[in-house]
């Protein structure tokens, strides 16, 4: 049975459960995911959407055409990403695993968008 990957936001209202493995883990730099994560670079797993279930379901903002946000109502952490670029997924933050260890990132998107300060050296994707 593949692994379950669990987590949830900083008060613990809202949970996450992410069943299997994930289709992919990187870092983006975008400025919207520096926003949303209040970070200079998130971290993401992309996830089938059947793989994904919330208890209760976060709170979700349309933050560009085609794009939602999810975070927690009560305390506002960053949890999730969904968008019309890639409909069949969700995109959890790293930092909402209880065990982000085994998701070790394996490149960069919007590299092209990272803070000046912010070096990498390791290939963008």
């Amino acid at each position: 049975m593949p692994p379950a990957h669990e987590g949830g936001c900083l008060c613990g209202a809202v949970r996450l459960r992410a069943e299997g493995e994930p289709k992919w883990v990187s870092y983006c730099h975008c400025q919207s995911c520096r926003r949303h994560t209040g970070a200079p670079v998130a971290a993401w797993a992309g996830f089938e959407r059947p793989q994904v279930s919330f208890t209760p379901e976060p709170t979700w903002f349309a933050s560009s055409p085609g794009v939602r946000r999810a975070f927690c109502g009560r305390c506002g952490s960053s949890l999730a990403f969904q968008g019309e670029r890639w409909p069949t997924e969700t995109h959890i933050c790293l930092g909402a695993f209880d065990d982000p260890e085994p998701l070790a990132p394996g490149g960069h998107a919007c590299a092209d968008e990272r803070i000046a300060w912010m070096h990498i050296s390791d290939p963008p994707t």
